[in-house]
This record gives structure tokens, sequence and C-alpha cells, in this order.
């Protein structure tokens, strides 16, 4: 079992930045593919940003070079940088990772970008 945390939602105007943490605990050494993905009201669940266990990343097109997702093996947690926030970034993000075995999920974070 792999539990997550997640951390860093909020409010930020246009052109703006926030970084999310998302920590995990438990079997942390069985994780294969660490990530956040996001649901805006209405909208499928889409991926946003992942990173395997060996460092490869993968972006959705919409974020690419203004979202950075970096992880620290040492702390057990990932992270979300996200800069030059548009409005249509407004959902809700959750942390992400999976094992051999299933998919687990954070709670969710609400971020909110304003015009």
């Amino acid at each position: 079992q792999v539990q997550l945390v997640e951390s860093g939602g909020g409010l930020v105007q246009a052109g703006g930045s926030l970084r999310l943490s998302c920590a995990a605990s438990g079997s942390i050494f069985s994780i294969n593919t660490m990530g956040w993905y996001r649901q805006a009201p209405g909208k499928q669940r889409e991926m946003v940003a992942t990173i395997t266990s060996g460092g490869s990343t993968n972006y959705a097109d919409s974020v690419k070079d203004r979202f950075t997702i970096s992880r620290d093996n040492a702390k057990n947690t990932w992270y979300l940088q996200m800069n030059s926030l548009k409005p249509e970034d407004t959902a809700v993000y959750y942390c992400y990772c999976n094992t051999r075995y299933r998919d687990y999920w954070g709670q969710g974070t609400q971020v909110t970008v304003s015009s």
C-alpha cells in the first residue's frame, strides 16, 4: 500500500506560479511511475505530467514549457512547479503513482487561476 498526501494548491493570478508537493509513504519501493493529473469542472481527468522511477518525464502538450515535474527521492516526494499559469489551468490536481499491481491517488488539491 502507498499513501499520498498533497499540498500546495491555492488561488493565483494569471501569469503567476505555484508548486504542488506529493509526499508518499508505505510501500514506496514498489512505485514505478509518479505524477500529476487534473480535472476541471465538467471535464475528464487528464494527465498533466509524469516521471518514471528511471527519471523519464512526460508532459501534456498544454503545459509543456510551463510546468516541471521533479522528485526528491530522499524525501519520497515529488513536485509540480507551475509557471505562467493560465485561467484554463484551473482544476483539482491529483497526485498519482502506480505500482505493478494498482494505481494510487491523492485526495486532490484545488488550483484556481484568476484572469
